[in-house]
């Protein structure tokens, strides 16, 4: 069974959510995510300032047996991506909850939160 922390918020499309203190949010992709890709070759990310709705594609994993598309949980701006990805895209398959977060975003709407998965939700679409 995939690893589903309870502090995070989930999509159906497998991405996760950790709204921070300082109400940004960190995204990445959710352990049975990685698991079903297999091991990760690139992570195509956006650059901060761009700014995407929620559902929106803003990047792709690519791994040896697939590609996927990425989609914002929430609509917001990005502050930043993970520049670690770059040179270790792997990453994403050893710490998809940790150092392997995606993107970090400014959260426009929190209302939108809502609509997400909590970790119960998701293991039961899994």
């Amino acid at each position: 069974m995939s690893d589903i922390p309870s502090e995070l918020k989930y999509t159906e499309d497998h991405e996760w959510i950790l709204v921070q203190e300082d109400g940004t949010a960190l995204i990445g992709i959710t352990d049975h995510a990685q698991e079903s890709l297999g091991d990760i070759t690139f992570v195509d990310l956006p650059q901060a300032g761009d700014s995407f709705a929620q559902g929106e594609t803003f990047g792709a994993v690519e791994s040896v047996k697939a590609a996927s598309d990425l989609y914002m949980p929430v609509s917001g701006e990005i502050i930043e991506s993970n520049p670690d990805l770059d040179a270790a895209p792997e990453s994403v398959n050893n710490d998809p909850y940790g150092a392997a977060w995606m993107i970090k975003v400014k959260v426009s709407d929190p209302s939108e939160l809502d609509k997400l998965l909590n970790a119960a939700a998701y293991e039961a679409i899994l």
